[in-house]
């Protein structure tokens, strides 16, 4: 279970990370840090505690996470400039 907590320390340092980038840029939709900060609860979370309790069920809501983190980086992709729209 070690890979796993490591995963999940490694998406949890890099959305962090983002966030606080984020944090900054007031001209960004909110949204996008909202779902990085769900990503990182989800996905993030779900594997800490797969790692720690050796629940595989966990597993099913990883991947909501993931696609937290996906529609966060859309997010960014669709607003570059920080358009605010």
């Amino acid at each position: 279970m070690t890979d796993v907590w490591e995963k999940a320390v490694f998406y949890h340092f890099i959305h962090a990370v983002m966030l606080f980038v984020l944090a900054g840029r007031k001209v960004l939709p909110a949204l996008v840090w909202w779902f990085f900060l769900a990503g990182i609860f989800f996905f993030s979370g779900s594997l800490y505690l797969l790692a720690v309790t050796g629940a595989h069920w966990l597993g099913v809501v990883t991947p909501v996470g993931g696609i937290c983190f996906l529609l966060g980086w859309l997010g960014l992709l669709l607003h570059p400039g920080g358009n605010g729209g």
